[in-house]
């Protein structure tokens, strides 16, 4: 017996509804509501199809789709000042740990940090921003003479 349209619907559903309420950190469930969408159409377009060849697309277009993000994320991750840039500053919001996370002031807005040194940064202090990955600035401790 060929699976309903409303099951695929019924899963994308659930699947988005998890993304909207932030349970998914790497793309996988928003690809697999994305992919059961389009099966939601395809068995509507194409009801006799078994369950089996819908389950393998669904599969396929999980994994193809979830390959294409993760390629696609890693040419946008790293971003460096580029050389001879003036240095920006930002200041330290939340307690940043030795090599841990905390958040910063950065022109004008609140961001993650990633500390590069082992020193833990309190709140107040002035960091020097190398770079970003993502949507996390990854910062040092503020040199003496630097970006003055």
């Amino acid at each position: 017996m060929p699976a309903p349209p409303i099951l695929w619907l019924a899963l994308a559903a659930v699947l988005l509804v998890l993304v909207l309420v932030g349970a998914d950190s790497d793309g996988l469930l928003l690809i697999g509501g994305l992919a059961a969408l389009v099966l939601t159409v395809a068995a509507a377009l194409v009801p006799l199809v078994p369950p089996l060849p819908q389950v393998l697309l669904f599969a396929v277009l999980v994994g193809a789709g979830y390959a294409w993000l993760r390629r696609w994320s890693a040419r946008r991750q790293a971003r460096a000042i580029p050389p001879g840039a003036r240095a920006e500053l930002a200041e330290v919001t939340t307690t940043c740990a030795a090599n841990g996370e905390g958040r910063v002031r950065w022109q004008g807005q609140s961001w993650a940090a990633m500390n590069l040194s082992a020193q833990a940064l309190p709140p107040g202090a002035q960091v020097t921003v190398m770079g970003r990955e993502g949507t996390r600035l990854q910062v040092l401790p503020r040199q003496a003479g630097l970006a003055e």
